[in-house]
């Protein structure tokens, strides 16, 4: 019985180890035919149920509270900012008066942040599951752009008045509104409108994209949640990146809002050409640093608070309150 026994061991184990040596070989062949990933994994997103309603409550309650901390804390920079780019020439840069039309700007921030939210958080889930795992950074660069589609109808009336508060051009909301309306028509609140979304879609789009993928990138790293000084840096990062990139569409997009009834330029491209012409292509960039501190700044906070306020409502809120709410 010892031989035989040790016979059928031997050939059991040879048995076992070609068996291990085939699936070793068939693992490796399987791992050779996976198509490279170049964007950040999302299983851990896409196996969380998707509850539109809850999911679009959070947003609009997270979006709101964002944009609003960040519009008060960092108002006094945009005004900076917008004064540079409204200059023409050599033009002095006034410093008084950098809160002007804060609270009429805030009637909209509020509604707009929490449309871009509401709508891009559900759209974001949505398309995470419809694209393959390796396209995730296509999912983020859409669901942003429909989100800043979405916000465009409230933010850009919005927009106009603050620019030409920003400007002191009038001394109320109320008096923006009404004189804008009597001399330019109901038009004239959306002035700029299609320089508006030459410059806030792809903003909307490559900041959200580049903040998703950089934090998924870091969860997988870290193995673990973020916590909120980290999740503050790569929001800063993200605005920071997107603000510089985006200044030129800023600029075209001032000019052309707080233009008036004026109508310096007849739109984008003279717009473009006149400023080239007469100030050369450098006033296409004018404004950057405060652009870039404010961004920056901004998607450090909004970022932060967004997620701390998402995270809150996730543990607070029931599972049937938001159906309820909405």
């Amino acid at each position: 019985m010892g031989p035989f026994a040790l016979a059928l061991d031997t050939k059991n184990s040879f048995v076992a180890s070609s068996s291990a040596s085939d699936a070793s070989g068939r693992k490796m062949d399987s791992l050779q035919m996976l198509p490279k990933k170049f964007f950040a994994s999302i299983n851990n997103e896409e196996e969380k149920p998707f509850d539109f309603l809850r999911i679009l409550f959070e947003g609009v309650i997270a979006g709101g509270t964002a944009g609003v901390v960040v519009e008060t804390a960092l108002y006094p920079i945009d005004t900076i900012k917008t004064r540079l780019q409204a200059a023409r020439g050599g033009g002095q840069i006034v410093l008084k008066g950098l809160y002007s039309g804060l609270a009429g700007n805030l009637a909209g921030v509020l509604p707009a942040s929490a449309i871009f939210v509401g709508v891009y958080e559900p759209a974001k889930q949505k398309l995470l599951k419809m694209f393959p795992e390796n396209l995730s950074a296509v999912a983020h660069l859409s669901a942003g752009a429909l989100g800043g589609i979405a916000a465009s109808f409230v933010r850009v009336p919005t927009e106009v008045i603050k620019q030409r508060m920003q400007t002191r051009q009038f001394a109320s909301p109320p008096d923006a509104v009404r004189l804008i309306v009597s001399k330019e028509g109901f038009k004239g609140l959306y002035a700029g409108y299609r320089s508006f979304l030459l410059r806030d879609l792809p903003f909307d789009a490559i900041q959200f994209c580049i903040y998703e993928q950089l934090r998924i990138g870091y969860k997988l790293a870290a193995k673990r949640e973020l916590n909120d000084p980290e999740n503050a840096v790569i929001g800063a990062f993200a605005g920071a990146l997107t603000g510089a990139i985006t200044t030129p569409l800023d600029v075209i997009k001032t000019r052309l809002m707080i233009q008036g009834s004026a109508n310096q330029y007849k739109g984008i491209v003279d717009c473009v050409k006149t400023i080239v012409a007469e100030e050369g292509p450098p006033a296409l960039l004018k404004g950057i640093g405060p652009r870039v501190l404010w961004i920056g700044i901004g998607g450090s906070i909004f970022f932060g608070v967004l997620e701390r306020t998402k995270r809150f409502l996730a543990q607070n809120l029931p599972d049937n309150a938001a159906s309820k709410q909405v």
